[in-house]
């Protein structure tokens, strides 16, 4: 059972079993169940080489590319924790993961430089060993992570109590998700969990050995790295890899590898949509899309289904991965709703008093089992917020009809959702209120054509102060991720508030 729940085990044996078989394919290369075991070895044994053990942390910045697989089957090989991180991230974000998490080694594509090259790398206590992928200048603790690996290919690391999963239970990655208080959070992610969350998507998808994935979602997301990639090497299926978002090469690469299953958020759809239908291409071989990562509008869906990418819907979190699911009918039959609850977990909604809400009634999201987090790294106070009693509360509000649909009411945190990224306005409203000139500032989503969301900034200005919207969203530059950057500012003298001083958002706007 240990190593049946460990990610590692299965490329391995796939690579017994049938290692010829595609397993990436990746900018015109194709990699089979065999080479990815033997790329996976050579980097645990450079790992091991450098003194990585059991529990120590392996924190990855990296477009999509082999080399984080390497890195992530390798880490689960030895039992260290892989930490992939955004590479949207300004340097002030990057400079609180690293301290948050302690990486032991941080592994960084050379395109990320920029961001990179303004820490102090030689600060970070313990010290912190850094490797590149690509062109750098190599010196005394950054290494050239394609070379260094290379040396030991062919070579397997040997496993002792020190190395290697043990128990189920063991972290396995921590992800970080932004959270509402505006500080970052290290959702930690077991061995069970990818296990257990690979059934469910198993069933979700429908997958099959012949199965061909095509991921385009950023690996550093659980969308892509844990409902996509994840359970197609727990099938030993294959992957079509995109470095980038690319509508006109996705139709193509759906024609050319004759691609079965497919997931993106609402904004890929809308992209794909907007290509001319004589560009489009065959895209017949499609068996499931799936789409998710913020609320799905009914006329999106209607259209997607005439246009051949019809597709069924998921709801989940960083915390749980999948948690709600929609058939293509249920989704065209059932506006609005994101779904009945997975497997392998107990998904249900509470009331305010902490009881089972009843059919319509709303409540939050609730979530318990193997497929739930196990805490926020050295982070026990939000940890102790966010599981009581054994359930996870997610912070959505929804509510649930006869037939045990679900139908979301709300945020809690007033979290939105623009192209995939969650955004949480209390990150953003933080960074504006550093400023003298900004008084107070209060931040909401609004509708977006190609977004979905984008962030509205309410900004009442310190006295004497003169500010334009330009001023406001250049706050936020070198702070803040670009997708989290405001889009529209609006100047107030006042907020609407609550007996408690609580800015009423739903009537700024």
């Amino acid at each position: 059972m240990i190593k049946s729940m460990n990610i590692a085990w299965w490329v391995q044996r796939w690579a017994e079993l049938t290692p010829d078989k595609p397993a990436i394919v990746f900018e015109e290369k194709t990699i089979s169940y065999q080479a990815l075991c033997r790329r996976a070895d050579r980097t645990a044994c450079w790992l091991q080489s450098i003194g990585i053990e059991k529990g120590d942390r392996v924190a990855v910045m990296l477009n999509n590319c082999l080399e984080f697989f390497d890195l992530f089957f390798a880490c689960a090989r030895l039992g260290a924790i892989f930490v992939p991180i955004n590479f949207r991230i300004t340097s002030v974000e990057l400079d609180y993961f690293i301290n948050n998490c302690r990486p032991r080694l941080f592994v960084h594509g050379d395109g990320f430089k920029s961001t990179v090259n303004t820490l102090e790398l030689e600060s970070y206590l313990p010290p912190m060993m850094v490797a590149v992928v690509g062109k750098a200048q190599f010196n005394g603790r950054v290494f050239d992570f394609v070379k260094e690996t290379e040396k030991f290919d062919g070579k397997r690391a040997f496993l002792t109590r020190s190395l290697g999963p043990a128990d189920p239970e063991e972290p396995q990655v921590i992800m970080y998700t932004s959270g509402t208080t505006g500080q970052p959070k290290g959702a930690v992610l077991s061995h069970r969990k990818t296990f257990f969350n690979c059934l469910n998507a198993d069933i979700f998808f429908k997958l099959h050995f012949s199965d061909i994935m095509l991921i385009l979602l950023p690996l550093f997301h659980s969308g892509g790295l844990f409902i996509q990639a994840a359970p197609i090497f727990y099938k030993g299926a294959t992957i079509i890899l995109h470095r980038k978002f690319d509508p006109l090469l996705i139709y193509q690469d759906i024609e050319k590898y004759r691609v079965t299953k497919f997931l993106g958020v609402p904004t890929v759809y809308r992209e794909l949509l907007k290509i001319d239908p004589k560009n489009r291409r065959d895209i017949s071989s499609l068996r499931v899309c799936a789409g998710g990562g913020e609320k799905l509008n009914q006329d999106l869906i209607k259209e997607c289904a005439k246009a051949g990418l019809g597709f069924r819907q998921i709801m989940g979190q960083t915390e749980t991965s999948i948690l709600l699911w929609a058939s293509e009918e249920d989704s065209l039959k059932k506006p609005g709703t994101v779904g009945r609850p997975v497997f392998h977990a107990e998904v249900c909604i509470l009331d305010d008093r902490g009881k089972l809400a009843k059919p319509g009634e709303i409540g939050e999201i609730v979530v318990r089992g193997s497929i739930m987090m196990k805490e926020y790294w050295q982070d026990p106070v939000k940890t102790e917020e966010t599981i009581k009693n054994g359930y996870l509360h997610t912070g959505d509000l929804a509510r649930m009809d006869e037939e045990g649909f679900f139908y979301l009411e709300g945020r809690a945190g007033d979290m939105y959702i623009s192209g995939g990224e969650n955004v949480y306005p209390a990150e953003v409203e933080k960074i504006l209120k550093l400023y003298p000139e900004v008084e107070d500032a209060a931040v909401v989503g609004m509708a977006d054509a190609t977004w979905g969301e984008t962030g509205h900034a309410f900004v009442i200005p310190s006295s004497g102060a003169s500010l334009t919207q330009a001023d406001v969203i250049a706050m936020c530059k070198d702070k803040l991720a670009k997708y989290k950057w405001p889009k529209k500012v609006t100047f107030k003298s006042e907020f609407p508030r609550t007996s408690l001083g609580k800015v009423r958002k739903g009537e700024l706007v």
